[in-house]
């Protein structure tokens, strides 16, 4: 079987079960998660947002959800909570898990050749890309972590 297929087959295979799972998850916390614990993490701006265009998208949001990064597990999750019925969860798992397992699949393994070949034939180089790579992701996350620090000072600044 060819290395993409055998490996764009696994990944589908985890992402059904990931996204089932957090749809399950959502399912069973239901409205009980908006009084628990969870409250405070599911009533942030990020979800209310995907809450929203579920409720007037639904399944097609979800399909489009694994397209993005950091939006496909809420969007599954309140699909979930919200009770999305599964006639029109499914489809939308198969789709959307299939378009993101291909594209990982594809996507991944060039960027995998290109880096093992970039180490093979010129190490520095490959050093000097995966260190490329880490400092531009801790970079995004620093900035990610102040914008949202700043935002909850601004919040609690605005209520009192």
């Amino acid at each position: 079987m060819d290395k993409v297929a055998l490996t764009a087959a696994g990944l589908y295979a985890i992402v059904l079960l990931r996204a089932g799972g957090t749809f399950a998850v959502g399912w069973l916390a239901g409205a009980g998660a908006r009084r628990g614990r969870l409250a405070e993490r599911i009533s942030t701006p990020k979800f209310r947002s995907v809450e929203r265009a579920i409720q007037r998208w639904g399944a097609p949001v979800v399909a489009v959800s694994f397209l993005t990064v950091g939006f496909q597990t809420a969007a599954n999750f309140l699909a979930g909570s919200m009770h999305m019925p599964l006639s029109r969860y499914l489809p939308a798992l198969f789709v959307g898990g299939a378009g993101w397992a291909l594209v990982y699949a594809t996507a991944g393994l060039g960027a995998l050749e290109l880096l093992a070949r970039l180490f093979a034939e010129r190490t520095v180089m490959g050093a000097g890309a995966v260190t490329v790579l880490l400092l531009a992701v801790s970079g995004v996350m620093v900035y990610r972590r102040r914008k949202a620090a700043s935002a909850n000072r601004n919040t609690v600044a605005d209520e009192s």
